[in-house]
């Protein structure tokens, strides 16, 4: 049970009351997480708590409009010359051909040929809209009526934009405050933070299961397949709790849409987006599926691909998700035979990092949402995309290159991948860790160090099973911990 008190005193201002009763409103409402708890925040009294429940659902209905609210947003523009306020994300893009800025907010449908930013209002946004999350921010619309002069058309105008962060995100206050805890406390502060309940869970290998699954949060290109039954959450952990990620769910999915649009000109989700995750891939379509194979391949080795003239560059994982009978989870046995035919390849699933054991994670029930006070979920998502950044990467990944030690014969994907988990799982549990002597090297081997062994060594069981000639006899090499600091 996570002490509230304790929690609320190394994270004085970064943390929320999370209302079960109010939770499921907001998720009928389809609200992201991250938005969910800046309304929280904002709405909420001294004890954290909403009473007017009536109030707050107006509030929500108004700052967070629909698609059907479009026509009244842009006529209030019209008519009265700026927009109410509201919470939506937000693309900006410079156009060097005609030296203007437009914007587009997909969940509004407007696009980027219907709107300008006007050069003085820039001046006056740029620096929120530089630093803001993820394109997210409080945004008021204007309009510019069509002229015989250099407006032959009128546009929807961006009079204001500020981003929505109430709060300075400091990774150092944030690693400072971490070392005031125990590890197993703060596993149950990083499951509030994604609305889990800690006490609903019956051990410690269903709640490390579970964060396992938000590596992709906090390292950047680690790719990372899930197959678990129905039910677990891996739809809404990856489609709700974060603003830098992006879930496909089912449809088609072409290369271009991942990639880059070469008639279009237009940048894919891998370029705007700290991973990508496919849901449900067993029915998402590929209408090229060895030009999306070749492309995998090259983005998932070394973070670029090549398309015509255009070098594309991007940090974001590739994550598979799928649901398959939970009879089919055995590691011994081919588990990724219902996966689509793009992904049959085992030269492409060697560029997967690890194997995440979603059949380990209880069916989703009452008993394991949160009801409490919790760090907050837009804080925390703040916090993993910061952790990103090559400055925190090369940090972590020299503490763990300084542990763990291999032979000069070890496979380099192997290697890659264990180090890259490890870095990740480093910044997750112990992002006060620092410096290589400074670890509980037995918290680091159980919460580390082994569990990413086990993803990879899954992946490599699977190579040999769907690849024998090439990959049989072929196993992990013996990765261990230097004995300077395994005393």
């Amino acid at each position: 049970m996570v002490d509230e008190t304790k929690l609320r005193t190394y994270f004085p201002n970064t943390t929320v009351y999370k209302d079960q009763r109010l939770m499921t409103t907001f998720k009928e409402a389809a609200i992201p997480a991250f938005l969910r708890d800046w309304i929280l925040k904002k709405k909420a009294g001294v004890d954290g708590k909403i009473n007017d429940t009536d109030s707050l659902r107006q509030y929500v209905k108004t700052i967070i409009p629909q698609k059907e609210d479009k026509l009244t947003l842009t006529d209030e523009a019209r008519s009265y010359g700026e927009s109410r306020k509201f919470l939506a994300r937000i693309d900006i893009r410079f156009n060097i051909a005609s030296n203007s800025l437009s914007f587009a907010i997909s969940d509004l449908d407007i696009q980027h040929s219907d709107t300008l930013i006007e050069e003085y209002v820039w001046n006056r946004i740029k620096n929120d809209v530089i630093n803001t999350s993820g394109g997210w921010g409080l945004i008021q619309l204007g309009y510019l009526p069509p002229s015989k002069g250099e407006n032959p058309k009128g546009k929807i105008t961006l009079v204001k934009f500020k981003n929505f962060c109430p709060y300075t995100v400091n990774l150092d206050v944030y690693r400072e405050a971490r070392s005031h805890f125990t590890i197993e406390e703060w596993v149950d502060i990083l499951l509030g933070a994604i609305d889990y309940n800690p006490d609903g869970y019956d051990d410690f290998v269903e709640k490390h299961t579970v964060l396992t699954r938000l590596l992709p949060f906090i390292e950047p290109r680690l790719n990372l397949i899930e197959l678990a039954p129905k039910g677990t959450g891996k739809s809404y952990l990856f489609g709700t709790i974060g603003k830098y990620g992006w879930l496909v769910s089912g449809g088609s999915l072409t290369r271009a849409k991942l990639f880059y649009d070469i008639q279009k000109k237009q940048d894919g989700l891998v370029k705007n987006n700290d991973f990508v995750a496919m849901d449900e891939i067993q029915s998402i379509h590929f209408p090229d599926p060895s030009e999306m194979q070749g492309a995998l391949k090259a983005y998932m080795e070394a973070g670029e691909a090549t398309f015509g003239d255009q070098h594309v560059v991007g940090s974001a994982g590739i994550i598979l998700l799928g649901n398959i009978p939970q009879n089919d989870m055995n590691v011994s046995a081919n588990m990724f035979r219902s996966l689509p035919t793009v992904f049959q390849e085992s030269a492409l699933l060697d560029r997967f990092h690890g194997f995440i054991q979603g059949y380990q994670i209880p069916r989703m029930s009452e008993r394991l949402k949160v009801n409490g006070w919790a760090l907050n979920t837009e804080y925390f998502s703040e916090i993993m995309h910061l952790m990103r950044s090559q400055s925190e990467c090369i940090l972590y990944r020299s503490v763990i290159e300084e542990l763990i030690e291999y032979p000069s014969n070890a496979d380099t994907r192997d290697t890659q991948a264990i180090l890259r988990i490890c870095t990740a799982y480093l910044k997750l549990f112990f992002p006060h860790v620092t410096k290589a002597d400074q670890i509980n090297i037995e918290e680091f081997k159980r919460l580390c160090f082994y569990p990413a062994i086990e993803m990879r060594r899954i992946i490599r069981n699977q190579l040999q099973i769907i690849d024998p000639e090439e990959f049989r006899g072929k196993n992990l090499a013996a990765y261990s911990i230097k004995s300077k600091y395994d005393n």
